[in-house]
């Protein structure tokens, strides 16, 4: 209940400081940056997910490189 009363302080501060429309905005940028960091937070897993395939595609396609160079001799 106490964290709810220090939001609610908080917001009446902001706008009371600031107004209204500087307070929205203030929120909007946090909405944003919310949002960018759990598109950032996707693309490290994805990131992550794409270099495993790739390592693991890498030695299988070396081993078929190997396995091509030794029936040409």
């Amino acid at each position: 209940m106490l964290g709810l009363y220090l939001v609610v302080a908080i917001v009446l501060l902001c706008v009371a400081y600031a107004g209204v429309d500087e307070t929205m905005r203030l929120f909007a940028y946090l909405d944003l940056q919310l949002r960018f960091a759990w598109i950032r937070f996707r693309m490290m897993l994805m990131r992550r997910k794409l270099k495993r395939q790739l390592d693991k595609d890498f030695a299988h396609y070396d081993k078929l490189i190997k396995e091509i160079s030794k029936d040409d001799r």
